[in-house]
């Protein structure tokens, strides 16, 4: 199986066929999966099936493909993505509440051209800190604000836009536009900072997100009391439901089934 087209395979598969260590979640139209070299503490990719005749593999093989071949089509396909993502980011924060006992943004978009073939949506956590986020590309790729990272909502928007606006979105969804992004100087993308390399950049974002655990910990900590001292609020709707992330991986040992993104 090519680490390129594995994400073909799995939209291919019929869900109950992928181990709990790959699969997330599914629903008729789309498989949530995790990112095998996750960037972020929290990383899944969302993948339309494949359902032919209208929908398949050469249709649904990246973005460019998909909204060059109907916009209609495409636009039932990314909404339906994106309706998807909400759950996930839903489950997502209700997880870093219960582990982390406050929650900060998700992301969610997709590579302006990605190394993997087979549309996928990117849903992560706004952390960016992760042992497998190893070098410039890996990082300017999710960038939030370089260009290469095109979130959601500025998708859909393509859909309203004059017809010639669109058309030429779908003449720029290539190699070209893209790659010169990846090689842009590294900047944090909390302070604006310009890091000189990788280590650096790393070591600069565990201390964003320290600040950000302390901060996060110590409002979520004042809220709290706030409710503790008002009996007269309600404490029921405060717990948090289990996340499947850590008991779904311990099921398996092909956990880094999927290759590495760009």
């Amino acid at each position: 199986m090519s680490n390129l087209t594995i994400l073909r395979t799995y939209a291919q598969s019929a869900p109950e066929a992928l181990p709990a260590s790959i699969l997330f979640k599914h629903s008729s139209k789309n498989l949530t999966v995790f990112d095998a070299f996750p960037k972020s503490m929290f990383h899944f990719l969302i993948l339309p099936r494949i359902r032919e005749p209208k929908l398949d593999a050469t249709t649904l093989s990246s973005l460019r493909a998909l909204i060059i071949t109907d916009k209609e089509l495409a636009k039932d396909v990314i909404t339906a993505l994106a309706e998807e993502a909400k759950a996930v980011k839903k489950e997502i924060q209700d997880e870093m509440v219960n582990r982390y006992g406050f929650k900060w943004d998700v992301w969610t978009g997709f590579h302006g051209t990605p190394s993997m073939e087979h549309i996928h949506l990117h849903v992560l956590s706004a952390d960016l800190c992760s042992e497998k986020m190893k070098n410039k590309k890996h990082y300017n790729s999710f960038h939030p604000k370089l260009g290469f990272f095109l979130h959601i909502d500025d998708v859909l928007s393509w859909f309203e836009a004059e017809p010639s606006y669109y058309a030429n979105l779908v003449k720029q969804l290539k190699r070209s536009t893209y790659e010169p992004i990846l090689k842009e100087n590294l900047v944090c993308f909390h302070c604006h900072a310009e890091m000189k390399n990788m280590p650096t950049l790393k070591t600069h974002l565990q201390e964003e997100w320290d600040k950000l655990e302390r901060r996060g910990r110590d409002s979520a900590k004042r809220k709290r009391k706030a409710v503790a001292s008002t009996p007269a609020l309600s404490q029921e709707g405060h717990d948090q439901p289990e996340f499947a992330t850590s008991s779904k991986r311990a099921k398996s040992n092909d956990a880094r089934s999927s290759p590495e993104e760009t």
